[in-house]
């Protein structure tokens, strides 16, 4: 890999020699894969996976692990289950931010820059259960995929949305928590991806630490007096990392906090030596690819939130909602049903007075868990209730297929069910972990599995490793 060499002079400066060697040599080898497992999913399947026999655990983060070998992700069930994610392992240390700031308290979160969702799908299963994440992303195909996974995450706790920063003001101080993983000139990513390389300049570089500084004046209003701001990137220089936790301390009022850290991590602290708390993961030094993250609380004023309002779509008569489909999930009472016309979806009631102001002033892509599609007179079960974790099991007959069934079913192929399986909607699972929807027709199952996720590789690789 060459390296720009305005790049090469830049860290030397910032490091030294020695130090700067270390990373140049880590960046040229290849990365060390890892993922994170999905708790509400794994204590649900049929075998037990034996992660934390088979792999290493990332320190900050105990439900992360480096993998030991690169597992055929395409061709493993469980991932498409949502069972895990694959995550780089530095930006797991949200998790310990969270943990130490959030705790167990309910919260309002909002990941601005979200996609495709690895952060967010970590604070969700960080955050308590009662807690509401709004996850963001203003470009609309990084906006699918990001939807997608937090889909197939299955937390109902989730309004996707899709606006600018500045968008977000209309809610007043309306947030607890805001990550701002911010875009950047992609230092961190040099090993892992090469085009950042090509696209590394030093004007890129002041124009990403600009535009970083607009996206937190723009977002900087949306949070609580007393919030937490915790703001990442993945570079090394310090116009992109110290020097705007300076100017976020100095410009818009807000205290630096410290994150507790063991020495055995190899986290790099500030190299500006200034008096902001902030954490570097420095390929050579850490187990992770380049990555800086930065908690601060906001102690300057946040306009409240004045009023709840309803979504525009609430504006339409209500239409009815079929008790049996209610039924669909655990604890029905719990939650506020919605049927456009179009989709039936269901937003648990602590959230729905939030949901509703969100939708009166934001793009929504999606709130709480969509159901049902509604076809004519007839009602097609969603692919977002099958990966919903609070599905209600008994609501639906349930058969468990074989590996080479599976991989067929997330191609869309059709199946033959069992002559038992009774006619109608089906769920289908591979050890134990929901994978979709058919419309059992006896002599055939319809597959329903949604067309856009489907694998669309026609071939199967000569090994396949899966969890």
């Amino acid at each position: 890999m060459v390296l720009p060499q305005s790049f090469i002079d830049e860290i030397k400066h910032l490091l030294g020699d020695e130090e700067s060697q270390n990373l140049f040599e880590a960046i040229g080898k290849d990365q060390e894969e890892s993922i994170r497992m999905n708790v509400n999913k794994t204590s649900c399947l049929s075998s037990p996976i034996d992660v934390a026999e088979k792999y290493e655990r990332v320190p900050w983060c105990t439900s992360g692990f480096y993998l030991n070998e690169r597992l055929t992700y395409t061709f493993d069930p469980l991932f498409h289950a949502g069972v895990y994610y694959v995550q780089e392992a530095s930006s797991m240390f949200l998790s310990q931010v969270l943990n130490q700031y959030v705790g167990d308290r309910n919260v309002k979160m909002l990941d601005l820059c979200a996609a495709p969702g690895g952060k967010s799908t970590l604070a969700r299963s960080t955050l308590s259960n009662d807690s509401l994440l709004v996850v963001n992303e203003v470009v609309r195909n990084r906006a699918q995929v990001l939807a997608e996974n937090m889909t197939k995450w299955g937390h109902d706790g989730v309004v996707v949305t899709g606006n600018e920063p500045a968008d977000f003001v209309a809610l007043g101080g309306f947030f607890d928590v805001i990550l701002t993983d911010v875009p950047c000139s992609g230092e961190g990513m040099f090993r892992k991806d090469a085009k950042a390389v090509t696209e590394w300049s030093v004007e890129n570089v002041d124009n990403c630490w600009s535009r970083q500084r607009e996206i937190l004046r723009d977002i900087w209003p949306s949070l609580k007096e007393g919030g937490l701001l915790i703001y990442s990137t993945c570079t090394f220089n310090t116009k992109e990392d110290e020097e705007n936790v300076q100017w976020i301390v100095d410009e818009l009022g807000a205290e630096s906090l410290p994150v507790t850290v063991s020495s055995e991590w190899g986290i790099t602290e500030n190299l500006m030596k200034t008096s902001t708390n902030v954490y570097r993961f420095l390929p050579g030094r850490t187990r992770g690819e380049g990555f800086f993250m930065a908690a601060l609380r906001k102690t300057s004023y946040a306009e409240p939130v004045f009023s709840s309002g309803k979504s525009k779509r609430n504006s339409k008569p209500a239409l009815a909602v079929p008790a049996n489909m209610k039924l669909w999930l655990k604890n029905p009472d719990e939650y506020t049903f919605d049927n456009d016309g179009e989709s039936i979806t269901a937003v648990s009631t602590l959230h729905a007075n939030d949901v509703a102001l969100i939708s009166k002033v934001l793009r929504v892509m999606q709130a709480g868990v969509k159901i049902a599609e509604v076809k004519g007179k007839d009602f097609v079960p969603s692919q977002a209730l099958v990966m919903c974790v609070n599905r209600n099991e008994d609501a639906f007959p349930i058969v468990e297929l074989a590996y080479d069934r599976a991989i067929a079913y997330l191609r869309r192929e059709s199946l033959i069910l069992p002559a038992e399986v009774p006619k109608g909607y089906v769920i289908v699972t591979y050890r134990g972990a929901a994978l979709g929807f058919v419309k059992n027709l006896g002599n055939r199952a319809n597959n329903l599995y949604t067309q856009e996720w489907r694998i669309r590789s026609g071939y199967m690789p000569l090994e396949v490793k899966c969890l």
